[in-house]
């Protein structure tokens, strides 16, 4: 039985329980209220006919009705009745012992004799039969909350019934196959309006993929091919010689733009691909091996900078990162420290508890910058950010004392 089909028909039964508890309240309340009524009614008639009586005669007249005794006399009370008058003497009715029960009705004065006095333990009709009635409620009380629980069951069946179809269906689905045609064994109400409308998202979601994936994939060939291709142009011309300062200057403010570019491409698309599901957490990645490959990658780059790369990491540093996201950030962070930091200076990449720390001397911010927050450098710490977050990484950026420092960890 489903979560909902429980939850649906629990609520009838508590409902028919209460309800057959307020019923049996109110039925004992109807049948001793009675009871009462005609014990009171014997008596209030039999004060009449005494009051009667005095008025014509003088004095009282012995009781017609049955059980009723005329008592002149406090002391000629019964004892258990004495004492809860002595304790309460406006009292009109009182429990005794052995199972006795009397009603009182003062004659004259409230709590003063004479009283009219029935003892009406063997007169009771509810209290002989109060067991078998309380049985005969819960007997019944019983049978309707199974019945109640048999309608729940078949109006939570009715229900939940295309809602758990439904939740099937969707269950069963992914990002690459998306399901189809959810109202078809829904009827025409409201499960089926939801049926139809999740329908029409799931196009909208489907349509939404396959533009991202194209998107994806042609931005993936149409922006890399001519990076290449500018990044070896750019190459070739600065290897060719006799050119001029001014000239190697600009190739090489091209040849870093290229570079950024390549970078942002790839960081950007790093991002747009839905990460694959794991059943573990990656190990560790080792730090030291991703900055060797990126220095050998830009080894040319790096000397026209006339910066100096201290690299004070050991062979089991490391960050329990996707290769990729690594490889990606530390890209990101060197290529930044050697853009913006001070020709001459010196970056120094670090491991210190547990952090990936990238240090480059860089000067001063001025006061604009000061006035507005910076979102990054380079290719930017949003990006770089958001491409972290995603692995459960966090990163930090400080500049102080003519130092700029990032930092990463896990």
């Amino acid at each position: 039985m489903s979560r909902l089909r429980r939850r649906l028909m629990l609520p009838f039964a508590l409902f028919t329980l209460a309800v057959s508890a307020l019923y049996a309240l109110f039925a004992f309340m109807f049948i001793y209220t009675v009871e009462d009524r005609l014990l009171e009614r014997a008596l209030t008639q039999e004060a009449g006919r005494q009051r009667e009586h005095r008025a014509r005669t003088g004095d009282w007249t012995p009781p017609t009705t049955p059980g009723v005794q005329l008592i002149a006399d406090a002391t000629a009370l019964p004892a258990d009745l004495a004492r809860s008058l002595t304790e309460e003497p406006l009292r009109r009715e009182a429990p005794g012992d052995a199972g006795r029960h009397y009603h009182v009705r003062a004659l004259l004065q409230p709590g003063q004799p004479p009283w009219l006095v029935i003892e009406v333990s063997q007169q009771l009709v509810v209290r002989p039969i109060r067991d078998k009635l309380l049985r005969w409620f819960a007997l019944w009380a019983g049978a309707i909350a199974l019945l109640a629980l048999g309608l729940g069951w078949w109006l939570a069946r009715r229900i939940s019934q295309p809602l758990e179809r439904l939740a099937r269906e969707v269950s069963r689905g992914s990002p690459e196959r998306l399901p189809e045609r959810l109202s078809d064994a829904t009827r025409d109400d409201e499960i089926g309006d939801l049926a139809r409308r999740f329908e029409t998202l799931l196009d909208r979601t489907r349509s939404f993929i396959a533009r991202e994936q194209a998107f994806t994939r042609d931005v993936s060939h149409e922006l890399r091919t001519p990076l290449s291709v500018l990044g070896m142009a750019l190459e070739r011309l600065l290897a060719t010689p006799g050119r001029d300062a001014a000239d190697v200057q600009a190739l090489q403010s091209m040849q870093a733009a290229t570079a950024q570019m390549r970078q942002a491409v790839d960081t950007l698309l790093l991002l747009a691909r839905e990460p694959a599901p794991s059943a573990t957490a990656p190990g560790p990645t080792a730090l030291l091996p991703l900055v060797e490959s990126w220095v050998l990658a830009h080894a040319d780059w790096i000397d026209r900078r006339d910066m100096v790369l201290d690299v004070a990491l050991a062979r089991g540093d490391a960050l329990p990162l996707p290769v990729p996201v690594l490889e990606r950030a530390v890209a990101i962070l060197l290529e930044n420290a050697f853009t913006h930091g001070r020709p001459g200076g010196t970056v120094r990449i670090a491991f210190v508890d547990g952090a990936l720390q990238v240090e480059n001397a860089a000067d001063p911010p001025r006061a604009a910058e000061l006035a507005a927050p910076r979102e990054g450098l380079g290719l930017g710490q949003d990006i770089l950010r958001r491409l972290l977050e995603r692995h459960g990484a966090h990163f930090t950026f400080c500049q102080r004392d003519g130092l700029a420092q990032a930092s990463l960890w896990k």
